[in-house]
């Protein structure tokens, strides 16, 4: 199982935009998935499903609604690694 040491940025930031389809380079911490990525909710389950497989966590679609922002998903997965 994956532990909160293994939620590197930059290993992150490269899997969330392989799964929002966007270059890492865009992918900036100010960057909103919604309205400046146009991220769908089929996409933003995509990247959970991605999540979930890589850290070993279960990420339910309450949490995915709450994600704004590649901080955020690094926040909730520090969070899950640090319970589990």
């Amino acid at each position: 199982m994956a532990t909160q040491a293994d939620v590197h940025r930059d290993e992150l930031r490269e899997l969330v935009a392989d799964a929002l389809d966007v270059e890492p380079e865009s992918l900036t911490d100010d960057a909103r998935f919604i309205e400046d990525l146009e991220v769908d909710s089929l996409v933003a389950l995509e990247m959970s499903v991605i999540l979930e497989r890589r850290y070993e966590v279960k990420i339910d679609e309450k949490e995915i609604a709450e994600i704004r922002r590649l901080p955020d998903v690094h926040d909730l997965l520090v969070r899950k690694l640090a319970a589990a």
